[in-house]
């Protein structure tokens, strides 16, 4: 196996940005593999297929970026392995389409980290050991790119702790994860064709950033699309009823607890709680001051989908 190096230091980060759309990387593996909860593979397409080079960026991706440091130094204090960066960029010859530009390297040993940090609210996703399935491609991808046999995965969770977490080289998770992104690089991004829809919410948000704004009064003949608008009526009519059933689940709980606040069982505790919240009326508010309103209201630009019986 051959890696091919391209140094990063002194790359400006738009040069970083065109260079990460020549292959997959670590943050897209999982993706691609259909196991992020962040991202469709329709993402990843669409990043590199685009000709702009654009971020996708958020304030947790802008905090795990800016606490990347702390979270390396917590793990050199917890382990007492030293890291330092690799300021590389790695391709793998043989799969010239996977790449890894990785947080850190172990010095010493035959073996890198990733760091993370995490909100307060997906402890959950740590607990006991456990490795949320995205990250865990992350690693396997990194090692297959940079043929270390370890990877170590390091979290801070905000305001509750820091974690982390060993992997080993596997020889038959990392063979799958390369045909799948072989078959992703060949049969969607050299040829420019998007990626089936998969029915989840981050394919519907790509679509939507993607087709943003529809041409005024153009229309196309709707064909081939029949059967599934069959089925998409009976699934509707079918949530409408299991809906349904939850509210009547519901209501008789609520029957059951009457003025109490809460109820438990050896399988299940039930809240039904007081809850006061505050909602601007923003009919009065136009109303009554439309100067006011006019400064502060925010217009969203969106699409929406209707189905109609012709």
């Amino acid at each position: 196996m051959g890696i091919i190096k391209t140094p990063t230091a002194g790359m400006s980060r738009q040069e970083w940005l065109k260079l990460r759309k020549t292959g997959i990387g670590g943050s897209d593996a999982g993706a691609v593999c259909g196991v992020n909860p962040y991202a469709s593979p329709i993402h990843v397409y669409l990043d590199k297929t685009q000709e702009e080079a654009r971020e996708r960026d958020n304030e947790p991706m802008r905090q795990g970026r800016d606490l990347e440091d702390y979270v390396a130094r917590r793990f050199a204090e917890a382990t007492g392995l030293k890291v330092r960066r690799s300021r590389y960029l790695y391709r793998d010859s043989e799969y010239p389409f996977m790449l890894a530009d990785v947080d850190r390297l172990i010095v010493g040993h035959d073996a890198g980290l990733e760091c993370k940090t995490a909100s307060p609210y997906q402890e959950d996703a740590w607990k006991d050991g456990a490795i949320p399935p995205h990250y865990r491609i992350q690693c396997l991808h990194y090692m297959a790119v940079t043929g270390k046999k370890e990877w170590y995965l390091a979290v801070v969770i905000l305001g509750k702790g820091f974690q982390y977490r060993k992997l080993v080289w596997d020889d038959d998770l990392i063979r799958k994860l390369r045909i799948v992104e072989e078959a992703f690089w060949t049969r969607y991004v050299l040829p420019r064709k998007m990626p089936e829809p998969d029915g989840s919410m981050a394919f519907g948000e790509a679509l939507g950033q993607h087709y943003p704004k529809a041409v005024s009064g153009s229309s196309i003949r709707l064909e081939g699309f029949d059967k599934r608008l069959e089925r998409r009526e009976v699934l509707l009519k079918e949530i409408k009823e299991l809906e349904q059933e939850q509210r009547k689940i519901e209501q008789e709980l609520k029957v059951y607890l009457k003025d109490r606040e809460s109820a438990k069982s050896s399988r299940y505790q039930v809240t039904w709680m007081n809850v006061e919240t505050a909602r601007l009326d923003a009919v009065r508010l136009k109303e009554e001051q439309p100067e006011i309103y006019q400064q502060y209201v925010k217009v969203n630009h969106s699409r929406r989908l209707t189905v109609k019986v012709a």
